[in-house]
């Protein structure tokens, strides 16, 4: 074979060559852009399911329910978060924070739910109710909040303080979201007079003042509270007074009233 047909065939096969290397580059770029434009895929889909999972963490009717805060009729104080009940000019005040679902709030209801009824309609006490649901966030569930928002419609109907005893006269155990189902409020608002209405039921039904709730919360959260319940007594606390009684609280009300 001559020199200039050696020569031509190794051009030929170094043209293929080349041409190989370049389809081979060629292909190379084509799946990079096809895995870069993946992962931009992805990202643009995590993207989106972000700002999902945010709005929804917003209309979730939780702790941050979304919607209007609706106060309940007669709600007082900074941001209308305490319901009032007793005359508004007695000389002591009594500030409550309470969850329905907690047990320690029933003790201490059921100890000092006369001495407290008999104070304010006396007109010496005046007792402020700020609603916790720091138990739905221990133990899970909703039954926290749907009882207060009831206990607010109630409010609105002005039956606020006996639909209020007679959520914690049957409270469930502290494991029992009982109180998440509208329908054993409902059943229990047949307990108070006149409080079973349609105006009643669609508020409860609607969660009218979960926002409110929720707000009432982020309140108890923020404010160095340890616990429910926390009760003060013009300021200061005495729950945590190991020697507080019904008859201690009813013998410093009757001194603040004598000036």
């Amino acid at each position: 074979m001559s020199e200039k047909n050696r020569e031509g065939k190794r051009t030929a096969r170094e043209r293929l060559a080349a041409e190989r290397e370049k389809q081979k580059a060629a292909e190379r770029r084509r799946r990079t852009l096809i895995v870069g434009a993946s992962v931009v895929g992805v990202l643009g889909l995590a993207a989106v399911i972000g700002v999902v999972a945010a709005n929804a963490g917003k209309d979730d009717g939780g702790e941050n329910a979304a919607g209007p805060v609706v106060a309940p009729s007669g709600a007082q104080g900074e941001d209308a978060l305490a319901i009032p009940v007793g005359e508004a000019g007695a000389r002591s005040t009594l500030t409550v924070w309470e969850d329905f679902r907690c047990p320690a709030c029933k003790n201490f209801e059921d100890t000092y739910r006369s001495t407290v009824h008999e104070l304010t309609e006396a007109g010496k006490l005046k007792v402020e109710y700020h609603l916790a649901t720091i138990i739905d966030g221990n133990m899970g569930g909703s039954g926290s909040r749907n009882a207060a928002n009831a206990a607010a419609c109630a409010q609105d109907a002005g039956k606020f303080t006996a639909y209020h005893d007679v959520l914690y006269e049957n409270q469930p155990a502290e494991t029992d979201d009982a109180f998440s189902d509208n329908a054993r409020l409902l059943e229990l608002a047949g307990k108070v007079d006149g409080l079973d209405t349609p105006a009643f039921r669609a508020c409860v039904e609607q969660g009218t003042h979960n926002s409110w709730v929720a707000k009432s919360n982020e309140a108890f959260r923020s404010g160095g509270f340890t616990g429910t319940p926390t009760v003060l007594f013009n300021g200061k606390n005495i729950y945590q007074d190991q020697t507080m009684t019904p008859a201690k609280l009813k013998k410093m009300v009757q001194e603040a009233a004598q000036g």
